[in-house]
């Protein structure tokens, strides 16, 4: 029975997020920004192919770790509020609740989750959307149909709702990786 009880509790931890709850938007920072466009090489009929990108780190500022955290970049033409183009990772995954779950059980000292202080490695959001032309790449930039973009970076912790984390301008830069 006493096991029974201890899974039942397990089970409530793991469906309330294991843990504190914490405002993911008030823990999370974003460091190292760099935006552009990247080089995604030639397309059918000999076009070069630039899409917006963003390059970025999280870092956990909370004296907690957290677990469970996907971002979902959305890419929009100036003056547009349909969009444009979008990308979803997953940062920090399910694998922190087996790791806290062992904590718990004394099983286990591992964090996979993102600890408190830490920060991810870069992540690279790219747009399934972006401008081919015949000319350079570089100057695909003053193409008169070129339209600037941004990026809005939604985040979602657990099962919480999405919420816009920040927003960025994507430069006229051309990226290689």
């Amino acid at each position: 029975m006493g096991r029974l009880a201890v899974a039942a509790g397990l089970l409530v931890a793991a469906s309330a997020g294991c843990g504190p709850r914490v405002a993911i938007i008030e823990v999370l920072q974003v460091n190292d920004v760099t935006t552009g466009w990247f080089d995604d090489g030639i397309v059918q009929g000999g076009l070069n192919r630039l899409v917006p990108t963003i390059s970025f780190r999280l870092e956990n500022t909370a004296d907690v770790d957290i677990w469970s955290v996907q971002i979902n970049g959305v890419f929009r033409r100036a003056g547009e509020e349909e969009e444009w183009g979008s990308t979803f990772v997953q940062v920090v995954g399910a694998e922190g609740l087996f790791s806290f779950l062992r904590r718990l059980l004394g099983r286990g000292s591992s964090v996979d989750g993102l600890a408190s202080r830490a920060e991810t490695p870069p992540i690279v959001l790219r747009s399934d959307l972006g401008y081919t032309g015949e000319e350079p790449r570089l100057e695909m930039f003053e193409n008169r149909y070129f339209v600037d973009v941004k990026v809005e970076l939604f985040v979602k912790h657990g099962g919480a709702q999405w919420v816009k984390l920040s927003e960025f301008p994507i430069e006229r830069q051309l990226l290689t990786r």
